[in-house]
């Protein structure tokens, strides 16, 4: 069934979604994957590494959020205003909701207005993803004198691709010179005789707009400086998603404090995974949620549903069935390989957005665990796992994350028990600086 925006908006705040596992019992939603909200969106076009596996009760949709964890994982679309710095206005913000945290992707100066997107408490670790994310902006560049509006299309058209700049004199970062990639100009609109130059730029993090109107005068030789800026677009958020002003803010809170109505703060406030939504999806199996919380390279058996198209090296959202994310991580498989292949590192971690323990720990509790812990307890093993002298033969073990243990796998104590891999760790990887065949 396909609902309006305004309908869809509701059904989304008002139901629990969960993408289905093989045997599941839970009632169907007549809506379609293509509605789902945020990073559960398209489910169906996810591939399936493992289907059978138990939920959790632990977590919840991201709307569904109680107001306390709502707002510990929410960021703000704010309008920044004229004349305060970006700075101002976060710390306002983190003063008008009383929370312990707030950081902005990407700082606007004074007189700039615009998309600035305010992230609360644990939202803040994805603050750095998105200070990198590209920018649009609407800029007024006046020209000193009169110019044809050819020459100033091509003017700014030749202002694309690498450009090399240097900070203006009043500038928050040191004046060195830089190359920063303009992808796109637009000439919007052209004002002859007032000699006024609307314009729309799509840029890299970083691009003084103050500089491009100062080269595009150049460029036309009759000299230009930038009138007014406005910032639409930061990564995937516009001004036209879910945009508040700090009036909105400020309402909100009082209407929650006064009135103990909080629809009001969660029309404000967003959920972080917003910011993600671009981002290839890993879903992780609820038992392996907790262990890449504390920091574990996710494995290739906590490993439920994947999309298409992923490389190594891409930047890709962990996430939980619900459509929780979990982490931002580093994929060390193609797709190809996550489907092909039984065991080896899916993703190392970038940064962990998840708290601790909001799913119930459930590592050590495999066969090869109960039987290293029984080795330990019995003296069999050292503290730290070890192989010694009363290590038995027949025990294996494997390290996939790329660190030796008991030469590489083999049985400890025999050496024509099993032929030892050319290499430790994932696809061979090369010994590490001190490893002997001696055991």
């Amino acid at each position: 069934m396909t609902y309006s925006d305004k309908k869809l908006g509701k059904v989304q705040a008002n139901n629990d979604f969960r993408i289905p596992t093989e045997g599941d019992k839970q009632e169907a939603l007549e809506i379609e994957a293509s509605q789902w909200p945020l990073l559960l969106k398209n489910y169906d076009k996810l591939n399936t590494k493992c289907s059978h596996f138990t939920p959790s009760p632990n977590g919840c949709n991201p709307q569904r959020r109680t107001l306390e964890e709502y707002v510990k994982y929410g960021m703000i679309n704010l309008d920044k205003p004229s004349n305060p710095s970006s700075h101002e206005v976060v710390s306002w913000i983190k003063r008008i909701l009383k929370c312990d945290k707030t950081g902005h992707a990407g700082t606007l100066d004074p007189k700039v207005t615009g998309a600035l997107i305010i992230c609360i408490n644990r939202a803040t670790r994805l603050v750095k993803s998105q200070q990198n994310a590209g920018k649009t902006y609407i800029g007024v560049l006046r020209l000193h004198d009169t110019v044809g509006e050819k020459k100033v299309k091509a003017a700014l058209e030749r202002l694309t691709g690498p450009c090399f700049q240097r900070p203006p004199l009043i500038a928050a970062v040191k004046r060195q010179l830089r190359v920063r990639n303009i992808y796109k100009n637009d000439l919007v609109e052209y004002d002859k005789q007032r000699h006024l130059a609307v314009f729309e730029t799509f840029c890299e993090a970083g691009t003084y707009i103050r500089t491009l109107c100062v080269h595009a005068g150049l460029l036309l030789g009759v000299g230009g400086h930038m009138e007014e800026l406005r910032r639409v677009r930061t990564g995937v958020i516009d001004e036209d998603a879910h945009i508040s002003t700090m009036h909105d803010v400020l309402d909100a809170q009082w209407i929650l404090e006064n009135e103990q109505d909080e629809s009001e703060i969660r029309k404000v406030v967003i959920p972080c995974e917003y910011l993600l939504t671009d981002h290839k999806r890993i879903v992780v199996k609820d038992s392996a949620v907790n262990a890449v919380c504390y920091g574990a390279k996710l494995m290739i058996p906590g490993l439920a549903l994947y999309d298409s198209g992923i490389n190594r090296g891409d930047v890709v959202v962990l996430m939980t069935p619900k459509g929780e994310a979990v982490a931002i991580a580093y994929a060390e498989m193609t797709s190809s390989e996550m489907a092909t292949l039984d065991h080896g590192i899916v993703a190392r971690l970038k940064r962990v957005i998840m708290d601790r323990d909001t799913y119930p720990r459930r590592w050590g509790v495999g066969p090869i665990a109960i039987k290293k812990r029984t080795l330990i307890t019995d003296g069999k093993l050292d503290k730290y796992g070890r192989p010694n002298n009363q290590t038995p033969n027949d025990w294996y073990y494997v390290d996939y994350g790329g660190v030796q243990s008991n030469a590489q796998g083999s049985h400890h104590g025999n050496k024509n028990a099993a032929p030892k891999p050319s290499g430790g760790g994932l696809f061979g990887q090369k010994r590490q600086r001190g490893d002997s065949d001696d055991e």
